[in-house]
Protein backbone atom coordinates (compact mmCIF):
# COMPACT_ATOMS: atom_id res chain seq x y z
CA UNK A 1 0.00 0.00 0.00
CA UNK A 2 2.56 2.67 0.72
CA UNK A 3 4.48 1.59 -2.54
CA UNK A 4 1.41 2.19 -4.31
CA UNK A 5 1.21 5.93 -2.65
CA UNK A 6 4.42 6.37 -3.47
CA UNK A 7 3.88 5.76 -7.24
CA UNK A 8 0.64 8.01 -7.18
CA UNK A 9 2.40 10.59 -5.61
CA UNK A 10 5.26 11.32 -7.95
CA UNK A 11 2.87 10.52 -10.76
CA UNK A 12 0.89 13.70 -9.40
CA UNK A 13 4.25 15.32 -8.94
CA UNK A 14 5.17 14.99 -12.16
CA UNK A 15 1.85 16.43 -13.78
CA UNK A 16 2.08 19.41 -11.57
CA UNK A 17 5.60 20.33 -12.49
CA UNK A 18 5.71 19.27 -16.08
CA UNK A 19 4.40 23.20 -16.95
CA UNK A 20 7.95 23.95 -15.36
CA UNK A 21 9.73 22.52 -18.27
CA UNK A 22 7.42 23.96 -20.71
CA UNK A 23 9.04 25.08 -24.28
CA UNK A 24 7.73 28.41 -26.74
CA UNK A 25 5.48 26.70 -29.43
CA UNK A 26 7.99 26.41 -32.37
CA UNK A 27 6.65 26.27 -36.05
CA UNK A 28 6.45 22.28 -36.32
CA UNK A 29 3.97 22.24 -33.14
CA UNK A 30 1.11 20.22 -34.91
CA UNK A 31 3.53 17.63 -35.23
CA UNK A 32 4.65 17.57 -31.61
CA UNK A 33 0.70 17.65 -30.50
CA UNK A 34 0.20 14.10 -32.36
CA UNK A 35 3.27 12.75 -31.09
CA UNK A 36 2.88 13.41 -27.30
CA UNK A 37 -1.35 12.11 -28.00
CA UNK A 38 -0.05 8.99 -29.38
CA UNK A 39 2.27 8.62 -26.68
CA UNK A 40 -0.30 9.62 -24.10
CA UNK A 41 -2.96 7.51 -25.83
CA UNK A 42 -0.35 4.24 -25.63
CA UNK A 43 0.19 5.12 -22.03
CA UNK A 44 -3.96 5.01 -21.38
CA UNK A 45 -4.03 2.03 -23.08
CA UNK A 46 -1.60 0.20 -21.22
CA UNK A 47 -2.43 1.46 -18.16
CA UNK A 48 -6.11 0.19 -18.65
CA UNK A 49 -5.28 -2.81 -19.88
CA UNK A 50 -2.65 -3.62 -17.03
CA UNK A 51 -5.27 -2.76 -14.35
CA UNK A 52 -7.84 -4.71 -16.00
CA UNK A 53 -6.29 -7.50 -16.31
CA UNK A 54 -5.73 -7.49 -11.83
CA UNK A 55 -9.48 -6.36 -11.80
CA UNK A 56 -10.02 -9.48 -13.54
CA UNK A 57 -7.56 -12.47 -12.01
CA UNK A 58 -9.00 -10.61 -8.31
CA UNK A 59 -12.44 -11.04 -9.54
CA UNK A 60 -11.70 -14.76 -10.55
CA UNK A 61 -10.09 -15.39 -7.67
CA UNK A 62 -12.77 -14.31 -5.79
CA UNK A 63 -15.79 -16.40 -7.76
CA UNK A 64 -13.38 -19.61 -7.30
CA UNK A 65 -13.19 -18.76 -3.73
CA UNK A 66 -16.69 -18.31 -3.12
CA UNK A 67 -17.96 -21.79 -5.61
CA UNK A 68 -15.33 -23.82 -3.42
CA UNK A 69 -16.80 -22.47 0.13
CA UNK A 70 -20.40 -23.43 -1.12
CA UNK A 71 -20.76 -24.96 -4.29
CA UNK A 72 -24.66 -24.85 -4.14
CA UNK A 73 -24.71 -20.78 -5.16
CA UNK A 74 -22.16 -21.58 -7.95
CA UNK A 75 -24.53 -20.47 -10.24
CA UNK A 76 -25.61 -17.01 -8.98
CA UNK A 77 -21.71 -16.52 -8.79
CA UNK A 78 -20.74 -16.99 -12.00
CA UNK A 79 -23.55 -14.91 -12.87
CA UNK A 80 -22.12 -12.24 -11.28
CA UNK A 81 -18.53 -13.25 -12.46
CA UNK A 82 -19.55 -13.15 -16.31
CA UNK A 83 -20.86 -9.52 -15.76
CA UNK A 84 -18.52 -8.00 -13.54
CA UNK A 85 -15.63 -8.97 -16.00
CA UNK A 86 -17.59 -8.10 -19.14
CA UNK A 87 -18.35 -4.59 -17.25
CA UNK A 88 -14.23 -5.06 -16.50
CA UNK A 89 -13.48 -5.34 -20.46
CA UNK A 90 -16.05 -2.67 -21.79
CA UNK A 91 -13.86 -0.31 -19.89
CA UNK A 92 -10.56 -1.55 -21.32
CA UNK A 93 -12.73 -1.48 -24.77
CA UNK A 94 -13.38 2.22 -24.31
CA UNK A 95 -10.20 3.55 -23.94
CA UNK A 96 -8.70 1.33 -26.50
CA UNK A 97 -11.35 3.14 -29.09
CA UNK A 98 -10.01 7.10 -27.41
CA UNK A 99 -6.59 5.62 -27.99
CA UNK A 100 -7.43 4.47 -31.63
CA UNK A 101 -9.10 8.10 -32.02
CA UNK A 102 -5.85 9.60 -30.90
CA UNK A 103 -4.05 7.51 -33.35
CA UNK A 104 -5.73 8.05 -36.44
CA UNK A 105 -7.54 11.12 -35.94
CA UNK A 106 -6.01 14.52 -35.98
CA UNK A 107 -6.84 16.01 -32.38
CA UNK A 108 -7.96 19.74 -32.00
CA UNK A 109 -8.21 20.14 -35.48
CA UNK A 110 -5.51 21.03 -38.00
Amino acid sequence: MRKLFVLGSMVVAAGLLSPVYAQEAAAGAGSELVKWSVITAGFALAIAAAFGALAQARGLASAADGIARNPSAAGEIRGVLILGLVLIESLVIYVLLISLILFFVKPFGG
